[in-house]
């Protein structure tokens, strides 16, 4: 149990400051830092603008939600032949930003990894809220979201059944077990912290819910015993789904014989893709989050340069999946292939794939420099560079391979209206609204995974100065 007592947290480290923890903390000065952020640290003004223009963004997406249900998805862009539209793209954008948190959380605790512990509580929220933002498109894509419980299979009086040969059906059970395992895992790993928060707590109010949150935790061996069990079982069903959910996003489209979408290499580029985002939006947030509330010493430069280097290497890989895909289109000898390929460099939405190509292969590129790794501003900008690029890789794939099949007489143009740019700049909306009430009310960096490395920080300073 945590001392309620209330130390003077040390001095502020700078921002080059190379370890995983910054030297200087005792158990007690760690915990009052990261426990004060949602107690007793004054909110700062940024964080109400912040979460201002959130609400009004997700207020937004509500009004169009609204519309959408009295007039149908005719207020959308989708037409023929590009009956998927943004509502796609923008799923298969935030199921890929959510991969990073499950990636950080499950594969890098099973590796035993010590510099996830500042940074994958906010990635594992950032991983629900970016689900919840997703599971939006395809219950209101399908027209009537009032029928959408006939996707799920229960025993019913009509005796009908979903067609489970449809990919669509499986991104109902892949989705949906993504979620719920990554929920589990993200509370699961925020009971010893929300104790701790109970412990300390001044007001009543606060106490009880987080007294309730925390389910009885005392910290006794017994709790240490089945938290660890749990964990390790649910990271075990975690890292399978890094993998499995975006390969079953990918047979959405690879299932179907369009030009551009037919293609083996679509699984593996598709997770790589994924992690790339999320990695990507995981700079995005670390970076202000440590400025903003002085975590410089927490979130040091080791952990994103460590990041900077997984950006770089899956940046590589997705690189290398358009090599292979141009490479394998131009090999097949299909006319229709080739025609794709030519399309995305010399048609009407040529300027979509070239800014991809720069924003996904060329921007990356200067990771590969130390000096650029350890600068904190550019780090943010080939990050919102990066979140660009993927988002417009998934337009590209959706819109630019249906706009153009087998048939030219078959072909059409897609423009968003305005109510396609107001259900996705919504979602970005409910994603910083949530994101904002997280980081106020609750641990945005386990305290007591920070506490475990202490000792281990320490011995290695002392290596060093030997």
């Amino acid at each position: 149990m945590a001392d309620a007592a209330t130390p003077t947290p040390p001095a502020e480290k700078p921002a080059t400051t190379t370890g995983i923890l910054a030297p200087g903390y005792s158990f007690t000065t760690l915990t009052d830092k990261i426990a004060s952020i949602a107690l007793s640290r004054r909110t700062p003004f940024v964080w109400f603008i912040g979460a201002g223009v959130g609400f009004l963004l997700t207020m937004m997406l509500l009004t169009a939600l609204t519309w959408l249900l009295f007039r149908g998805i005719g207020i959308w862009g989708v037409n023929q032949p590009v009956g998927w539209g943004f509502e796609i793209v923008n799923f298969v954008w935030w199921i890929g930003i959510g991969h990073a948190g499950t990636l950080i959380s499950a594969i890098l605790l099973l590796l035993r990894q010590p510099w996830r512990n500042s940074i994958n509580r906010f990635a594992e929220a950032m991983t629900i809220f970016a689900v919840a933002c997703a599971g939006i498109y395809p219950a209101f894509h399908t027209g009537r979201p009032w029928l959408d419980y006939w996707l799920i299979p229960y025993p019913n009086s009509m005796g009908m059944w979903p067609n489970f040969r449809s990919p669509l059906i499986w991104d109902v059970f892949a989705v949906s077990t993504y979620a719920t395992v990554s929920l589990l895992f993200w509370y699961v790993g925020m009971i010893p912290d929300l104790a701790t928060l109970r412990d300390r707590a001044k007001k009543l109010w606060a106490k009880i819910i987080y007294g309730m949150l925390a389910m009885g935790w005392r910290g006794s061996a017994r709790h240490w015993s089945r938290y660890e069990t749990a964990s390790l079982l649910l990271a075990g069903l975690a890292t399978p789904l890094v993998v499995s959910v975006h390969t079953v996003v990918s047979f959405d489209f690879a299932a179907g014989i369009v030009p551009g979408w037919h293609a083996t290499i679509f699984p593996p580029y598709f997770v790589a893709g994924a992690i790339y985002a999320g990695f990507a939006m995981v700079m995005t947030l670390a970076i202000p989050l440590r400025k903003l509330y002085g975590l410089e010493d927490l979130i040091t430069m080791k952990h994103l340069d460590n990041m900077a280097k997984i950006l770089l290497a899956t940046g590589l890989i997705v690189g290398y999946g358009y090599v292979v895909e141009a490479f394998m289109s131009y090999y097949s000898g299909n006319t229709y292939e080739r025609f794709m390929i030519w399309n995305r460099l010399h048609g009407p939405y040529k300027h979509a794939y070239w800014a991809l190509l720069f924003c996904n292969l060329v921007m990356p590129q200067a990771l590969w420099f130390r000096k650029v790794r350890r600068s904190v501003p550019w780090l943010f900008v080939i990050a919102m560079v990066v979140n660009v690029g993927m988002w417009l890789e998934r337009y590209v794939i959706v819109v630019v391979s249906l706009s153009r099949d087998f048939l030219p007489s078959s072909w059409g143009l897609y423009k968003a209206t305005v109510f396609d740019w107001a259900t996705f700049i919504g979602t970005i909306g409910l994603f910083l609204a949530l994101m904002f009430l997280f980081i106020r009310l609750l641990p945005m960096i386990s305290i007591f995974e920070m506490r475990a490395i202490l000792p281990e920080a320490k011995v290695r300073e002392e290596e060093a100065e030997a």
